[in-house]
């Protein structure tokens, strides 16, 4: 298809004056997206994974990226989505990077408020809105995460791994944020995402979902490679991941079912969140072979 034919093109590009571009960039600041409920998804895999999903409202996009991604917005096109030419300054105001792909999609929020465990009604369309009373068998919980790459790549771990959900606590940083959803590498899209759910909720909200509390701390009194480990993951469960400097607070440890660890066989003191998170979905996943 040529770049012409493609639907939505503008005789004259948007610029960064452009009112619909001025409103897009501001989804920068995280005030901003909880207000519009939109986002941005930056670069070909996000925005294709958000058209897929039926989350993209529209696509900007610079001259040159258009005829570099003929195929991907010929499918934007045919979707009925308005794609946008913009110019290179309008993309840089747009774009969260430092050499910006060219191409950002305006979505819809695809992630539930967790808010408050006790009161579940709003949330919007899309990948995140799934019924309170759907069956949960995996969920990964990120506890005041505060790096945006770690909460990327945890839920991109956990699609990866076939978690059915991630809960993140009020204190971690936005799933809808650029850095989150760039790391995310598309997952945003494909797996139920809950933020904002007060730390001292969690163990309530876990229990009320038929799940077991896991705790992974270097600390545990419970080997995830042992017997009594392999027991304890056949059942549903939610992992909780801590924080990257401070680990998981008491009042959170004390009231997990079980606190679980990865033993170590070298000389490193610990592992960073993505591998520690990886290791204990791939178990848990291992030992419901059906979520796979």
């Amino acid at each position: 298809m040529a770049s012409a034919e493609l639907q939505g093109r503008p005789a004259d590009p948007f610029t960064e004056r452009t009112p619909r571009v001025v409103f897009a960039s501001k989804l920068h600041r995280a005030a901003a997206r909880r207000k519009a409920g939109r986002f941005l998804a930056e670069g070909p895999n996000q925005v294709e994974a958000a058209v897929s999903a039926g989350a993209a409202l529209e696509v900007f996009v610079t001259a040159e990226a258009l005829d570099r991604h003929a195929s991907l917005l010929g499918g934007v096109s045919h979707a009925g989505i308005p794609l946008s030419v913009v110019t290179d300054r309008g993309m840089a105001s747009l774009s969260a990077t430092v050499t910006p792909p060219g191409l950002v999609a305006l979505c819809r929020s695809v992630v539930r408020d967790g808010a408050s465990s006790r009161d579940a009604a709003d949330a919007p369309d899309g990948a995140g809105a799934e019924s309170a009373a759907e069956p949960l068998r995996i969920v990964a919980i990120g506890q005041a995460l505060a790096e945006p790459g770690n909460v990327g790549t945890l839920i991109r771990a956990a699609d990866a791994l076939g978690a059915d959900e991630v809960w993140f606590t009020a204190d971690s940083a936005d799933p809808e944020g650029a850095k989150a959803v760039r790391a995310s590498a598309g997952s945003l899209f494909h797996v139920p995402v809950v933020r904002g759910i007060p730390v001292d909720e969690v163990a309530e909200r876990a229990r009320s979902r038929g799940l077991a509390l896991l705790v992974a701390t270097g600390d545990g009194e419970v080997d995830i490679t042992s017997a009594d480990g392999a027991e304890l993951l056949r059942e549903p469960s939610a992992w909780v991941f801590g924080n990257e400097a401070h680990g998981v607070p008491a009042e959170l440890r004390d009231a997990a079912d079980a606190r679980v660890r990865i033993p170590l066989r070298g000389r490193a003191e610990s592992l960073n969140i993505a591998t520690a998170a990886a290791i204990c979905l791939h178990s848990s996943a291992a030992a419901h072979p059906a979520a796979g």
